[in-house]
């Protein structure tokens, strides 16, 4: 378990499965969660026990965004007397959050939402950098910024056009609207809806499960040209895959790999 305040962590079988952690305020999102997240995927990218990552959200929502408290506290912090200092001092805020969330994209490993009730604001941010999204019957997905006279500035304008048409996003972003469960899997936004949270939790952790069990060098390998690939061209795609296959494919895993198929027994393969 974690020291987090705002998290619960629990790893276990080389799953980690992180939980927003303040169901009394619909798991919004503090200064502390933020650096506490930031913090968290920046670490299972280096541990050797973590292969793949569930985020879920405890209580009765995944995920209300970022905490209002919090949003007027960003304002107190660019407080000056001089108009381009206090600006300045945004640019960087910004940035800063727009970092937390582009550390769940760059984790090194498959990161697995999975979400129940209300997903809105920031936390559509947080999905969309997300590898694979789950929902419950009774989750919905909200791009909430337009209703505060604000442009969301932490991915989703950059990312959900590259997992949805377009337009879809574009709806999505000018009006404001719900997108429920059943939408979001027609759309390809979620890989799947359950019929509640337990199911949801069942399934993804069947998931999690499998991909924990392949050789977690290919996985990270896997997640590096996918990425790569989807912001560039095919050839790009292809020339990064051949340079990264030259130095990473005669891996011990190979081998246990091939050992584990010809003994018809399930491969263990190290950290």
């Amino acid at each position: 378990m974690s020291t987090y305040s705002s998290f619960k962590l629990e790893v276990e079988n080389y799953i980690a499965h992180l939980s927003f952690n303040r169901p009394e305020k619909a798991n919004s999102l503090t200064k502390e969660s933020w650096a506490e997240m930031k913090d968290a995927f920046e670490s299972f990218s280096l541990r050797e026990d973590v292969r793949v990552v569930v985020l879920s959200g405890e209580g009765k929502h995944f995920c209300a965004g970022i905490d209002l408290g919090y949003l007027m506290e960003v304002g107190q912090l660019t407080q000056t007397n001089c108009e381009g200092r206090k600006r300045e001092k945004l640019f960087h805020h910004i940035l800063y959050l727009q970092d937390t969330v582009s550390a769940i994209a760059r984790c090194t490993k498959p990161v697995l939402a999975a979400i129940h009730r209300g997903c809105i604001g920031g936390a559509l941010d947080i999905i969309s950098a997300c590898d694979m999204r789950y929902a419950s019957e009774d989750a919905y997905i909200v791009l909430k910024e337009i209703d505060m006279g604000m442009v969301a500035d932490l991915g989703t304008l950059q990312r959900l056009p590259k997992l949805i048409p377009d337009g879809v996003a574009r709806e999505m972003a000018f009006t404001g609207r719900k997108m429920p469960a059943q939408e979001a899997l027609q759309r390809g936004l979620v890989n799947s809806v359950s019929a509640d949270k337990a199911a949801m939790m069942d399934e993804v952790m069947g998931i999690a499960a499998q991909i924990a069990a392949k050789s977690p060098l290919s996985v990270r390998g896997t997640k590096e040209m996918m990425n790569y690939s989807r912001d560039h061209s095919v050839e790009e795609g292809l020339r990064y895959m051949a340079s990264w296959n030259a130095a990473m494919l005669m891996s011990n895993d190979i081998q246990t790999a091939m050992q584990a198929q010809m003994s018809k027994q399930n491969p263990v393969f190290q950290d």
